[in-house]
């Protein structure tokens, strides 16, 4: 331990773990300040990683030279790949994990690198001199030094906890909130506003009637989220753990309705925006009041233990509402609880304060990652953490940030909506928001990723070496596709069995891949003498092959678009000297202060007219 450090993170969520991480990778001196060495990157809501869009983040994380990939699989309960039933853009990866493993898994890994330290505390204010931070102080009056700060603080900034008519300062239940912080930056001008988010009860498993309820099962042959050739969990002999489905009825939804007068979301304590996309049980109630069921899902906590995590029964309503409607849910007659459901208020920030780099505009050296921007997840979190850890080495060291563009990853979506169109409720990622999510699929991560973040000094030279080896694999699987010409005899019995069309004569296997229904690795089984690759060599080549044209087709888009990405607005032009803009346009431009034309077309009230007289202005 040591007076003066590189760079400072405060708090030790996903955002916090993630960017302390890639700082010290990268060779600055790291002090992680936390308030619980048993909490680091807590799943304090569902145990879960991955899902729609979600799991897309997590491998770019990974193709990084991220950690949340690696702890996943090392602490897997359940993997399934969804939307596997779309094209290839959809699929997402999502595991069910053993949340204390997965924060134990964490501390190993954080306290094994020699660049990084730990403290046990709160920051209660940050240090500057000469307008620029320089440090922190925390609860015990530890004085810390350092050249940038990393404040990633979660929901604990003013946290308020929310059950029925009782509230509580903290940031998680049984954890204080932390004050200080926000009122100082307030007072230097940085807005900030309140949300809410919330989570159910836990459940005791060994209570539940299980014989009433559907069993969930993983994938029978489980994918894991890291690129490197390390098997996860559940792939190296572990069973993995089943979910159950269950549902509400109208008696459920009579008992929760005669809870409403007590419930904070309607009696008007709570003031903060919650998740529209991850509503409470009350919300659906209200919005959707037609629904007669709503159907929930009891997914395990750990593997040695009894608790379980009730998707879908978010709550704030009164205790003794929440478990009168439990026991008239059929196979909970008898449930036992360990803990209530609960909604927590928060601090945040306004992102559009922010850089790209993720450093406040008007704080030097400041960065902020996670749920302190506004947004919902520990995947979002993550992605955030591992860009502001990046940037803030990259900051000291007198380099230019890393930036990822929203051709290039969904963390570039992200992190460019976020700074460019702001929030106004926990901002939360789904495929829709990418432009481009044909070529940013969850199997080609590293493809996108690990050169780039190879060419910072982050991902290490075996990660860069096995990608490159993967996708020289790759070209020559697909060149051999496109050159072997495959006999109707030899393959014929294999078309007939999933539908398509028997040949009269020999054709090339690429023109076969693009056939629906036609797998890659099934070909390969009926090519005498065929090659032998992994099953992700496999999967990239047949996705390049058989989505050919929409790749092409949304790459030549990625280029066309990206002149406007291109075209820069000074730091600090006056948007005044532009006649023809619109007067809300003048006002969005200014207060955002775009970098590029491309920016300043995604941001709300800037017309394609408008742009028109950018381009014009700019002689464009």
């Amino acid at each position: 331990m040591q007076n003066s450090y590189d760079i400072i993170v405060v708090g030790g969520g996903h955002a916090g773990c993630e960017a302390a991480m890639a700082a010290a990778n990268l060779g600055s001196r790291v002090l992680l300040v936390s308030m619980d060495m048993l909490g680091f990157a807590r799943m304090s809501c569902n145990p879960a990683v991955g899902g729609i869009a979600k799991g897309q983040i997590v491998k770019e994380i990974d193709a990084l030279g991220g950690y949340m990939g690696l702890v996943t699989d090392m602490s897997t309960l359940q993997f399934r790949m969804l939307n596997c039933s779309k094209g290839p853009a959809m699929w997402s990866p999502r595991a069910q994990c053993d949340k204390i493993q997965f924060s134990l898994n964490w501390r190993k890994i954080l306290e094994s690198h020699c660049n990084l330290d730990i403290y046990v505390d709160s920051v209660v204010s940050f240090l500057f001199e000469n307008s620029k931070i320089c440090g922190v102080k925390t609860n015990t009056g530890a004085i810390f030094k350092s050249r940038a700060v990393v404040l990633t603080a979660g929901t604990f900034l003013g946290g308020k906890l929310f059950i029925g008519r009782h509230d509580m300062e903290g940031g998680r239940i049984g954890e204080p909130a932390s004050y200080g912080l926000t009122e100082q930056l307030v007072s230097l001008g940085i807005e900030t506003d309140r949300m809410k988010t919330g989570t159910p009860p836990r459940i005791d498993i060994s209570s539940v009637d299980l014989s009433k309820l559907d069993k969930q099962f993983g994938d029978e042959n489980p994918d894991r989220f890291s690129f490197l050739d390390i098997k996860s969990s559940v792939q190296d002999g572990r069973d993995q753990m089943p979910c159950y489905i269950l549902h509400t009825n109208e008696k459920v939804h009579e008992i929760l309705r005669s809870g409403f007068d007590e419930s904070p979301l309607f009696t008007g304590l709570i003031h903060g925006r919650g998740p529209r996309y991850c509503p409470s049980i009350e919300d659906k109630l209200r919005v959707f009041p037609e629904n007669n069921a709503h159907q929930l899902f009891l997914e395990p906590e750990g593997r040695w233990t009894n608790e379980y995590y009730l998707q879908g029964f978010s709550s704030s309503l009164p205790l003794r509402i929440q478990i009168e409607a439990l026991h008239s849910i059929e196979g909970l007659e008898n449930v036992k609880i360990y803990r209530p459901a609960y909604a927590v208020e928060y601090d945040f920030f306004d992102p559009t304060q922010l850089k790209p780099s993720l450093e406040l505009k008007s704080v030097d050296s400041l960065f902020l990652a996670g749920q302190v921007n506004g947004t919902t997840g520990y995947e979002e979190a993550a992605a955030q953490g591992i860009m502001a850890g990046i940037n803030a080495h990259l900051k000291i060291n007198e380099k230019d940030p890393f930036i990822l563009s929203r051709n290039e990853s969904y963390i570039g979506v992200l992190i460019d909506d976020l700074i460019t169109k702001g929030v106004d409720e926990p901002y939360r990622m789904f495929t829709s928001r990418a432009e481009y999510r044909i070529l940013l699929r969850q199997d080609n991560a590293d493809q996108r990723l690990t050169a780039l973040s190879h060419s910072i000094g982050l991902a290490d030279d075996a990660r860069f070496e096995l990608c490159e080896k993967k996708y020289a694999s790759v070209d020559a699987l697909i060149d051999y596709c496109e050159n072997k010409k495959v006999r109707a005899k030899d393959i014929n019995p294999y078309l007939e069995s999933v539908g398509s069309a028997p040949l009269t004569e020999s054709k090339k296997m690429s023109e076969l891949v693009s056939r629906p229904g036609v797998s890659l690795s099934r070909l390969l089984e009926y090519v005498p003498r065929g090659t032998q690759h992994t099953g992700s060599v496999i999967q990239s080549a047949e996705i390049s092959i058989k989505y050919k044209g929409y790749i092409d087709r949304e790459q030549k888009l990625v280029e066309k678009l990206s002149r406007l990405e291109s075209l820069k607005i000074p730091e600090g032009f006056d948007f005044e000297k532009v006649s023809g803009l619109t007067i809300e346009c003048r006002q969005k431009l200014k207060r955002y202060n775009p970098r590029t034309i491309a920016q300043a077309s995604r941001i709300s009230g800037v017309s394609p007219a408008d742009i028109s007289v950018l381009l014009v202005y700019f002689g464009r």
